[in-house]
């Protein structure tokens, strides 16, 4: 495995392990591209994550076909989360549904891997807006506070920064819109076959997470997902009635003693991996169901929590992965969005936030883009897909 100690650890030093870092990254941002076409009033929200989740499938099985060992496929199931509801939204066959209605804050999130390389990418849009119909309101300031916030993220993904430099700029984007970063939520490392290593970048801290959560510094050839979620109300995620339908394996061991609990751990081991999966991938959910509760008791499994904002309140999500280059940070995945969709009486005045947004995400695409920036200097999302191209 991976995690093997005698195995040497791929990293982005290798031009193949950036080679496949790309290509999962294209695919990843080809099906968001598809899926945000496909969010339209009367739209059900499970099959638009079912969807996501057969073109992730479909897609990573194209490449590397002669490699049969190579493993590839999903590494975070399709959710689309609307309006109050925070993250991790996917509902299976015998849970409610939503149908999206013109007007809804819908954000998209998902990820694939190839040979345990992992992209995740998140993204939000308000159903039936155009550019002749403007966002306005709250749902524009919390687009707008989510947008500028993962980038000045991203141009603080830097070998030789604190993570806690991210955390106080993602924290003070959010105030110039008068939002609030969610509450403890983690942006983590990524590694080969790890969706959740130890360096973790977190937002909007409490005081007990400030003392126990650690600072960390950014090293060269290091690889991210980027996870920016700012509401309108006070970020404090809460779960409901919701029923949780993601999880993902633990490295603790126990002995299973319900045969429908143990059928369910070995199919979680040989085709999900330490991936996260969705109860929907099962045949028969109601086994799935039983196996999974007595995964949890036990601790082998740990689920996704569906949270919650409250009702009246909005929340936005982009998330993309970096890769940490000598040169500095390269992402791979994420949309663009157009600002001047949005109208928000709010708008960032901290200088050092402006200078630092009107900076180049990409130094390769820094020169080229000076004279650009300068004139268009109030737009610091033209630079989005540069590190994309």
């Amino acid at each position: 495995m991976a995690d093997d100690k005698d195995v040497a650890e791929k990293t982005i030093a290798e031009d193949l392990v950036v080679t496949k870092y790309k290509m999962v990254g294209e695919i990843v941002n080809k099906i968001l591209k598809q899926l945000v076409d496909k969010c339209v009033a009367q739209a059900s929200v499970r099959a638009l994550c079912e969807l996501g989740d057969q073109l992730l499938l479909e897609e990573t099985s194209k490449v590397f076909k002669k490699e049969k060992d190579l493993k590839k496929g999903i590494a975070f199931p399709t959710c689309v989360s609307v309006n109050n509801c925070i993250c991790h939204y996917s509902p299976v066959p015998s849970e409610p549904d939503y149908i999206l209605k013109d007007g809804d804050v819908a954000k998209i999130d998902l990820g694939a891997h190839i040979d345990g390389f992992i992209a995740v990418v998140a993204h939000t849009i308000v159903v039936g807006a155009t550019p002749d119909k403007k966002v306005t309101g709250r749902k524009a300031d919390v687009i707008l506070a989510a947008h500028y916030a993962s980038q000045a993220a991203l141009r603080l993904l830097k070998a030789g920064n604190q993570t806690y430099a991210i955390t106080d700029a993602v924290q003070k984007v959010a105030e110039s819109y008068s939002c609030k970063p969610v509450e403890g939520m983690l942006s983590h490392q990524l590694k080969q076959f790890k969706i959740d290593c130890e360096k973790t970048i977190i937002q909007n801290p409490n005081d007990a997470q400030k003392k126990e959560h650690e600072k960390f510094e950014l090293d060269k050839y290091e690889v991210y997902a980027m996870d920016v979620l700012i509401s309108t109300g006070e970020g404090v995620g809460k779960e409901t009635e919701t029923r949780v339908s993601i999880y993902k394996k633990t490295d603790e061991t126990y002995q299973l003693k319900l045969k429908a609990s143990r059928m369910f751990y070995t199919e979680v081991r040989s085709k999900h991996g330490n991936m996260p999966f969705n109860l929907r991938y099962f045949e028969d959910e109601t086994k799935a169901k039983m196996g999974v509760n007595e995964c949890i008791k036990n601790k082998l499994v740990e689920p996704f929590q569906v949270l919650y904002e409250k009702p009246s309140e909005f929340v936005a999500q982009y998330k993309f992965t970096v890769l940490l280059m000598p040169n500095g940070p390269h992402r791979i995945t994420g949309l663009p969005i157009d600002p001047d969709q949005y109208k928000s009486e709010h708008s960032i005045t901290d200088p050092e936030l402006k200078t630092l947004l009107n900076s180049s995400a990409n130094p390769k695409a820094a020169k080229k883009k000076k004279k650009k920036s300068e004139s268009n200097a109030a737009e610091p999302q033209r630079m989005e897909v540069e590190a994309a191209a």
